[in-house]
């Protein structure tokens, strides 16, 4: 099973908003640490109001670069979300990063109608930060989103 279906699965026997966000809340405890040294300028997520950082490593495979990423905040809901965004993302090729629609899968986690505003936009920012990363290590290998060449 996969992390998603894995996720959804658990959000699926939660019957009410106060199981789910206790569940977001250990997910972000679950988290592993973020090296001090990460909790830097460069990697910190603009648009978020709570502090959020994430890195991310490429490496080569023959399907395209493959992401993991890190990530830490200063707040526990945000960190359970980063811990969701990393289950829906991290380990997949670049190509799949940028095809993901994480929003479709709040929505199926029952968690997109129960977000504050703030807190989707974060959301977003935290997601718009993953694919800029896929991409930057899409062009780095020579390729392109569609597949095609970069002509480096």
């Amino acid at each position: 099973m996969t992390a998603v279906a894995q996720l959804i699965a658990d959000f699926e026997i939660l019957d009410d908003w106060e199981d789910r966000y206790r569940h977001v809340i250990e997910l972000g405890r679950q988290l592993p640490d973020l090296p001090p040294g990460d909790h830097t300028a460069e990697n910190k997520v603009k648009g978020c109001a709570s502090q959020v950082w994430i890195t991310s490593t490429a490496s080569a495979s023959p399907s395209g670069p493959v992401l993991s990423f890190a990530g830490d905040s200063d707040a526990l809901i945000v960190k359970g979300l980063i811990a969701i965004a990393f289950m829906i993302y991290s380990g997949k090729t670049a190509r799949e990063i940028l095809a993901t629609d994480a929003g479709e899968v709040l929505g199926r986690l029952g968690l997109a109608g129960h977000l504050t505003q703030q807190r989707s936009n974060g959301f977003a920012s935290m997601i718009q930060r993953i694919k800029h990363d896929a991409a930057a290590a899409l062009q780095a290998s020579g390729e392109d989103a569609t597949g095609g060449t970069t002509g480096r």
